[in-house]
């Protein structure tokens, strides 16, 4: 149950001149100084493996014809001209409440969803409404940068829980519990797992439920990959497991549809037992986006026509491949280790063994070096909270993808020790 006592003194909004804000992000910057790093006279193709928007790159991962009918057929229809009401279309929100409520056991309605640009909006918004000024967060170790930078910007504290590689990345409940305290106001979990390419099984996040409620925390599932399960395991939405500890479950549009640059997410509210109402953590919520402009209401028009008629833009099959052709091509890359086949996302890290090249000082470094030597962008693992790893996208055509492998096994075997 959550602590009733203090709920109100860790939950609620900062004040504008407690507010702090960061210009950039580990990402960003390391993605530009791997840009930077380019040898401009190598005539290769550059192979994008660290950042995850295949749609920008690859054709197989960019047909949204059903998509780009649906946003021209609600602009047509002078239906969704105006300003949006707070929170969403109502036509948008019952469309994102029918579809995930498929596989729920209690149904969402339209007042359970928000609309949101993007599902970093919908990100901050909840960690802008938990911030308070002794409160902290529980974050996932690797994880998603972006979260820090969130909670930096309110003062939210950022603590971390570790995830096991050699249990297929199933988060640490113990380390969990560890770090947790009085203050805690809630822990997030990335699943299917960027970085990770992990699928949680419904067992695991039981107990991530069960260990939520005994701390009296929230849960905050980023589910943005939640049709990304191509592995032994299916997907289960966090929000299975409302009725044990209330669920906070963020997604969007960008890469079920492979459309990133629309912008369209959601904040979905899974309390049955009424825990978020009744502490008014549902009115800050509605009152952040009294504040904010919500996203155009054309694309919200499209919404029951995408997810109530979506056919796949590219099956799971693609990405499967191209999971099984990574692991299989790392699997022979010198001085990397793959700890597990990725099941989801469309990310896998890997372990980089310092000892076995002669000049990488790290996984910054060999990022740096492999850029300007072979033309493949990878994110060192640093970005994401985990050092000497490397976090690889394998989300392109087959033919790229390769290639890419290639690279990086001639750059090991080149920066390997001589015998």
């Amino acid at each position: 149950m959550v602590n009733s006592s203090t709920l109100m003194k860790k939950w609620g909004f900062l004040k504008n001149s407690e507010q702090k804000t960061e210009s950039n992000t580990a990402v960003d910057g390391v993605l530009t100084l791997l840009m930077s790093n380019l040898d401009i006279s190598d005539r290769r193709p550059v192979i994008p493996m660290a950042r995850g928007e295949p749609s920008a790159n690859f054709t197989c991962f960019g047909k949204t014809r059903m998509a780009a009918d649906a946003i021209s057929e609600a602009v047509r229809s002078a239906e969704f001209n105006g300003y949006s009401p707070t929170g969403g279309v109502l036509s948008g929100r019952r469309a994102v409440a029918e579809y995930l409520s498929q596989d729920l056991p209690n149904k969402l309605s339209p007042d359970d969803v928000y609309l949101t640009m993007g599902c970093k909006q919908a990100a901050q918004t909840i960690l802008t409404v938990l911030a308070g000024s002794k409160s902290n967060i529980l974050f996932p170790k690797p994880g998603f940068p972006y979260y820090e930078v969130f909670a930096q910007s309110c003062h939210l504290e950022a603590r971390h829980f570790d995830l096991l590689p050699e249990k297929d990345w199933e988060i640490d409940l113990d380390s969990v519990v560890a770090v947790a305290d009085e203050n805690t106001v809630a822990m997030v979990i990335i699943n299917p797992g960027n970085p990770c390419g992990s699928v949680f099984t419904h067992q695991h996040l039981k107990k991530v439920a069960e260990t939520a409620k005994k701390l009296g925390i929230l849960v905050i599932a980023d589910e943005v990959y939640d049709h990304f399960a191509f592995g032994k395991e299916p997907f289960v939405s966090m929000g299975v497991f409302g009725s044990i500890t209330p669920v906070i479950t963020l997604g969007s549009l960008s890469k079920r549809c492979a459309i990133p640059g629309w912008r369209l997410g959601w904040l979905v509210t899974h309390d049955p037992n009424g825990i978020l109402k009744e502490h008014g953590i549902i009115e800050c919520i509605k009152g952040y986006f009294y504040v904010f402009s919500s996203l155009p209401t054309f694309i919200q028009g499209a919404l029951p026509e995408i997810l109530g008629k979506r056919k796949e833009g590219f099956s799971l099959e693609t990405i499967r491949e191209a999971a099984n052709s990574c692991y299989k091509g790392i699997i022979d890359v010198p001085g990397v280790t793959c700890p597990s086949k990725p099941e989801g996302s469309i990310f896998t890290m890997v372990k980089l063994d310092l000892s076995v090249f002669e000049d990488i000082e790290d996984d910054l470094d060999f990022c740096l070096k492999l850029a300007k030597e072979e033309s493949v962008l990878v994110l060192p693992g640093i970005s994401v909270g985990l050092k000497k790893w490397l976090r690889i996208t394998f989300a392109m055509d087959q033919s790229s993808l390769e290639d890419g492998i290639k690279r990086l096994q001639d750059f090991c075997r080149r920066h390997s020790k001589k015998a």
